[in-house]
């Protein structure tokens, strides 16, 4: 097992890798891992490490205690109030919400969950207790969500006068269509694991979605990483473009494939029922 953690905030999220597989927690369970500018940041970071991390195959994102995540922390609507973003320190930063991160396309609160969606890697979200707000967002930048079936979903942030701004719209839509969508946005209204599930808002519950969510992930880290990361690349990129340009780049990316020493020593590894070994390139 390894970890990239000598880099990270420590005290707000912990990153530990085996056997391909990324375990990355929020971990600030006194305050239910609410977001604060320590959050915020940690929690890009943590994106970013697993993504310099050739030996990720997977990841999964989870929550340390009693919740996944309650959402915005007092101190960072003080920090709004200040008509700033929350620092690191839980102060304001002074700047505007329209500024963008240095060479991305989103601001800090965004980035949280859009470093998710990014990640080349897949993202198995494991979803207990409170997923509110930024929290439930930040879980709606994984590729899958495993629920806890009382587990408690709300996109809240029309309760504080605001409205969804950490990406969740956009993910939103596409998951659950847009009149559910608009439903969910305009009341706050909380719902459970179960409730969730049926909206397809999740995609599995579980008694114990950390459990199910890391045997995922492990099966998942089990198959070709380039085959896995250029199909997520494709179905993120479906119904967002031209279907010829789709279709060409399906097309360039198989041509990549057939052959490969992965491809070939994962028809190898089937003929002979015996488990592969895939090079990471690392």
């Amino acid at each position: 097992m390894t970890s990239p953690q000598s880099s990270l905030d420590a005290e707000r999220v912990s990153v530990t890798v085996a056997d391909g597989v990324a375990q990355v927690r929020l971990d600030r369970p006194e305050k239910m891992n609410a977001l604060d500018g320590r959050m915020f940041r940690a929690i890009v970071d943590a994106g970013d490490a697993v993504a310099a991390d050739r030996t990720v195959r997977s990841v999964v994102l989870s929550g340390a205690g009693r919740s996944f995540c309650a959402g915005l922390d007092l101190s960072a609507f003080a920090a709004m109030a200040d008509g700033g973003t929350p620092d690191a320190d839980g102060g304001s930063s002074g700047g505007s919400i329209v500024d963008r991160l240095p060479g991305r396309p989103s601001n800090l609160f965004q980035e949280v969950a859009h470093v998710w969606h990014a990640l080349p890697q897949p993202v198995v979200a494991a979803l207990h207790g409170h997923v509110l707000g930024g929290g439930l967002q930040i879980a709606l930048g994984a590729d899958i969500r495993i629920a806890a079936p009382d587990a408690t979903l709300s996109v809240m942030e029309v309760r504080w006068g605001l409205l969804p701004d950490m990406t969740g719209p956009q993910t939103l839509v596409r998951l659950v269509g847009l009149d559910v969508a608009k439903e969910l946005v305009f009341t706050g209204r909380r719902i459970s694991g179960r409730d969730a599930l049926a909206l397809g808002l999740v995609t599995h519950v579980d008694d114990d979605p950390l459990a199910a969510a890391t045997a995922l992930a492990t099966e998942v880290a089990g198959r070709n990483p380039e085959a896995v990361q250029g199909a997520k690349a494709l179905l993120h990129a479906a119904g967002t473009r031209p279907l010829e340009e789709s279709l060409v780049d399906e097309s360039r990316r198989m041509e990549a494939l057939i052959g490969s020493p992965n491809q070939v020593e994962a028809v190898t590894a089937e003929m002979e029922g015996r488990p592969p070994v895939f090079d990471d390139g690392a």
